[in-house]
């Protein structure tokens, strides 16, 4: 019996792992933009990866919003890289991340699905529902906005992205909470 309940328990913790993390929705700013055939180039690049379930575009704005397939994998640096190959730069991406519980410690950082998130504007909290934070990581901000952020970022993963969690060099993503 005692056995059961601890499988009960492991299998809720994974559970709960699995379904703890969903970016939904994301505005990206695309910067370079000088017509509609630039947008539009822009967006077939986008609208290639599988993860994206609609992309529409904001000419005013030179933003498009991103509405991403439910539980599926969001890569943010394919992301990125789909707006680089169509010839343009991200000046900015702001998602929508749904937190289930999700706990920052105090050095800013959760790790959630495989993904690592460094906070900058937060640390020793416990995010829960819908929370909308902005990727200040190198080529997902402008140059001078990266220089202005290195320079009070206390991360040794700031510049290159990377760095060792747990003893393995993964991809760390700096947010800042709006």
């Amino acid at each position: 019996m005692k056995a059961i309940k601890i499988f009960s328990i492991i299998m809720l913790f994974f559970a709960a792992n699995v379904s703890a993390q969903q970016i939904s929705s994301a505005d990206l700013q695309v910067t370079g933009l000088t017509c509609s055939m630039c947008s539009n180039a822009t967006q077939k690049s986008l609208e290639t990866l599988n993860f994206i379930s609609s992309v529409k575009p904001d000419l005013n704005k030179n933003i498009f919003v991103l509405t991403f397939k439910k539980d599926a994998n969001i890569n943010l640096d394919l992301v990125r890289k789909k707006v680089q190959d169509a010839g343009f730069s991200v000046g900015g991406l702001t998602a929508n991340f749904n937190f289930n519980q999700v706990k920052i410690d105090d050095k800013g950082q959760a790790v959630v699905d495989g993904n690592v998130y460094r906070f900058v504007n937060a640390k020793s909290k416990t995010l829960n529902g819908t929370v909308k934070a902005s990727v200040v990581d190198k080529n997902f901000i402008s140059g001078a906005a990266f220089k202005k952020q290195a320079a009070t970022a206390n991360s040794d993963a700031y510049a290159s992205g990377t760095g060792l969690v747990n003893g393995k060099k993964m991809r760390i993503y700096h947010l800042v909470l709006s």
